[in-house]
């Protein structure tokens, strides 16, 4: 049995969420490993439209047993609002099927109150967050002063980690001329949630160690993409967590050899939401048509995404990074339109040709992308099922994307659909 990661290749919004719902009907259990609910996927099944944050896609399947791991922040009303609304839509969300690490850091009130204090004085420096307190509560994570999941059992222990942590934040408050949080009123709101929460709770290391052994295949779904990741991605306009592959053993408590494929999810073209480099950029009426046919709108925050060409240095860069071993190309669809089709295949800075993209944010502000030009295709690929039966001009373009990112095409997204893939590799039996 092998046991999967799916990843996005670039700066997220790839259409994961489609993706891992269409393996889902293989996988016996669906891991959702960092990130919080600032990204989200948008499922579209039987014509009911499903926007995830938290959990992870497998819950809108029957038999399926979904986990949100030690990797993920999770801000608990947030979570509870969800079940919520998905189980106005027909789904089931019991202990059975839902499982969540009694390890997971909680995002509270005030982490989201710091996130928009910074993000508002940053100016033209801002990072372009989500403002939903992702990255103020890894920070608390990191300086081990976070509440968890398990703190919520214990009204004594959590008084303690609350007087802790506000510690820390009550006087940064205090030095931003902002009021102070009550500590007594948080932990009081905590409580009366901490049922809801706890009855989920269980050790996700010792049950994904019992899924192994019983043979079941596991799906590992990661948010936002590889461009994001912390250490990996266009710092300091990121993420604050790990969003390579490898991060998914540590974001749920296996080791790396429980992972046996890696797929990243590549849109046929590039997206970017928030600020930050991005070489491809297309401010123009061919993005404006990029982004008004493929929806490009976020999930979370309903943000207009940037549009630009494919970047395919960058996806054969986190390719690399991450050990993808196939990627799952989406969006072919949005294409259709154009006369032509451009794709990077190098960069010019300074005077000099680079086939990577510098680490420095000042180098890849000022990298000017060289591209390679295909003619379009100029019909429609939507709902396509096989690969043979694409316009030639679509199969040219798939194919040189296939040989410069030197990594196989797994599958083929033609519509938003489920149903709607061309599948050439099956991860699971690869």
């Amino acid at each position: 049995m092998k046991n999967v990661v799916v990843v996005g290749s670039q700066w997220g919004d790839e259409g994961k969420g489609k993706i891992v719902d269409w393996l889902s009907s293989e996988a016996d259990v669906i891991v959702r490993f960092q990130g919080g609910h600032n990204a989200g996927h948008t499922l579209v099944i039987d014509g009911v439209t499903y926007k995830l944050r938290l959990l992870p896609s497998g819950i809108v399947r029957k038999g399926k047993i979904s986990i949100i791991g030690n990797g993920v922040v999770i801000d608990p009303w947030a979570l509870l609002d969800e079940i919520e609304e998905i189980k106005s839509k027909g789904i089931n969300v019991t202990e059975k099927n839902l499982i969540i690490s009694e390890a997971a850091n909680l995002i509270l009130p005030f982490h989201r109150e710091m996130d928009e204090i910074r993000e508002d004085a940053a100016g033209k420096a801002k990072i372009g967050t989500t403002r939903r307190g992702i990255g103020p509560a890894y920070e608390d994570k990191i300086g081990r002063r976070s509440i968890r999941v398990m703190d919520l059992i214990s009204e004594k222990n959590l008084d303690h980690r609350l007087e802790t942590v506000l510690l820390h934040h009550n006087a940064i408050r205090k030095g931003l001329g902002k009021d102070i949080c009550k500590k007594n009123k948080l932990k009081d709101d905590l409580l009366k949630i901490a049922p809801d929460i706890l009855k989920f709770s269980q050790p996700v290391w010792k049950k994904i160690d019992e899924f192994k052994l019983s043979g079941k295949k596991i799906l590992f779904e990661g948010a936002q993409g590889v461009l994001l990741d912390v250490d990996h991605g266009t710092y300091p306009f990121v993420t604050s967590s790990n969003t390579v592959a490898s991060a998914a053993a540590t974001g749920s408590g296996c080791g790396p050899n429980s992972i046996n494929y890696v797929l990243g999810i590549t849109k046929a073209y590039t997206t970017r939401v928030g600020e930050g480099p991005f070489p491809t950029e297309l401010k123009d009426n061919i993005g404006e048509e990029l982004g008004n046919r493929g929806k490009e709108f976020g999930t979370v925050t309903s943000r207009k995404r940037r549009c630009g060409w494919f970047d395919g240095v960058l996806v054969r860069q986190t390719i690399k990074i991450a050990g993808i071993d196939g990627i799952a190309l989406t969006k072919l669809d949005v294409l259709d339109s154009l006369d032509e089709i451009k794709m990077c295949i190098a960069y010019e800075l300074d005077g000099k040709k680079l086939d990577y993209l510098p680490a420095a944010v000042d180098d890849q502000i000022k990298a000017k992308p060289i591209y390679k030009s295909f003619k379009g295709w100029k019909s429609s690929t939507k709902g396509t099922k096989n690969f043979n039966d694409l316009p030639e001009n679509a199969k040219i373009y798939i194919k040189e994307l296939e040989n410069f990112v030197e990594t196989k095409i797994s599958s083929i997204s033609t519509s938003p659909e489920r149903n709607d893939t061309i599948l050439i590799i099956d991860p699971f039996k690869y």
